[in-house]
């Protein structure tokens, strides 16, 4: 394994990435766990972090940013503090996932992988989230919220605007 004398991380991610890699049979199937950690750190994928990491696991740079360019989740700018995905899936698209988040749009004044000036918001169109049965969805950050309407979303987006996470039900 390569030695990093200055990592851009913590200490606990540096430590989390240095335990990763012993838990593959190949050091480079760390690199999508390592990604999605550094950009729950950092807040997206720079080229600091692509240069540590591609030296924590002896590849080339161009060998993540192959990776870092195929996977949708994975941001190469920052996004907003809650980062707004709304699904237009299919059975988010039959119940309404377009004007969910046509509506997002409007509420929030910006448009697919755009920033709020304030930095609170971005928001994007996703493909799926896994929320099928429950459609309409929308995912911030880590939190799922379904069965949509557009008086839910606004209330949402208040709850968040306001600090309190995920205490909408």
């Amino acid at each position: 394994m390569s030695t990093i004398t200055n990592s851009i991380f913590t200490p606990e991610t540096a430590a989390r990435f240095d335990h990763l890699v012993t838990i593959y049979p190949v050091k480079r199937s760390a690199l999508v766990p390592m990604l999605l950690y550094a950009q729950d750190e950092v807040g997206y994928i720079s080229d600091a972090v692509v240069t540590e990491i591609a030296q924590r696991l002896d590849l080339l740079e161009l060998d993540v940013r192959n990776v870092l360019s195929y996977y949708s989740m994975l941001r190469t700018k920052p996004a907003g503090k809650y980062n707004v995905q709304v699904c237009t899936n299919i059975s988010c698209m039959l119940r309404g996932g377009y004007e969910i988040l046509d509506h997002c749009k409007a509420k929030l004044g910006i448009g697919h992988k755009e920033v709020t000036p304030d930095g609170t918001f971005s928001l994007e169109e996703v493909e799926c989230i896994g929320a099928c049965c429950w459609a309409p969805a929308i995912q911030v950050n880590y939190d799922f919220h379904d069965n949509l309407t557009t008086a839910k979303v606004d209330e949402i987006i208040e709850t968040y605007r306001a600090g309190k996470g995920k205490d909408v039900k």
